[in-house]
């Protein structure tokens, strides 16, 4: 599709995973220790969120047994931040 994402990319506080600043579009590959984190993880999701990103968070183990799958949620989060639908494309 044409979108780039760049590893270990600051926004704000957070250093995220892989984000496409283009696309507005941020994955997250959590491990186990993210278990023990939702209440962090989900302050870290809605202050990228209020900021105009779509976060996509993956288990590891999931990106590595489903690559396919994850590789198409995120195309369909590419295509729809790009999409001419999308209200935050006319704020």
């Amino acid at each position: 599709m044409g979108v780039k994402f760049r590893r270990q990319v600051p926004i704000g506080p957070y250093i995220v995973d892989f984000a496409s600043r283009s696309a507005r579009v941020i994955v997250e590959a959590d491990g186990g220790q993210h278990s023990d984190m939702e209440k962090e993880d989900q302050r870290r999701t809605e202050f990228l969120e209020a900021r105009g990103y779509t976060v996509l968070r993956f288990w590891n183990r999931y990106i590595l047994k489903e690559t396919d799958a994850v590789m198409e949620v995120i195309g369909e989060a590419v295509h729809w931040e790009a999409h001419p639908d999308n209200p935050l494309n006319h704020v």
